[in-house]
């Protein structure tokens, strides 16, 4: 299994990247990197003024491939599918109502 540190530096940018709207969370990924759809992977993720990164694995389940047609960055969706540590309910505290907003963001 591969292993992606995420470093979220600002509200706004956790916010952009995360998908409240998958079952048990997840966030988008920037990179170039290819993965294939399904692959699992272990995000280390910093949120925004902690102190240490949490751990969650997840599986890929979008990707956005580099020269796609749309103004989105490449990337991949990454579901979460074991988030002992519930960095899920942190980033749903850490946003709050910006959850409830219509801010573009880089997910669907």
């Amino acid at each position: 299994m591969q292993t992606l540190t995420v470093e979220f530096d600002s509200d706004k940018d956790l916010y952009q990247c995360f998908m409240p709207f998958v079952k048990q969370g997840g966030l988008f990924i920037a990179t170039t990197q290819s993965y294939k759809m399904d692959a699992e992977i272990e995000l280390e993720v910093s949120l925004p003024d902690a102190l240490e990164s949490s751990t969650v694995t997840g599986r890929v389940c979008w990707i956005t491939p580099v020269g796609s047609q749309s103004a989105t960055a490449p990337g991949i969706g990454v579901c979460f599918i074991d988030d002992p540590e519930n960095i899920c309910n942190q980033i749903e505290k850490t946003l709050g109502a910006k959850l409830n907003t219509d801010d573009v963001t880089l997910t669907m």
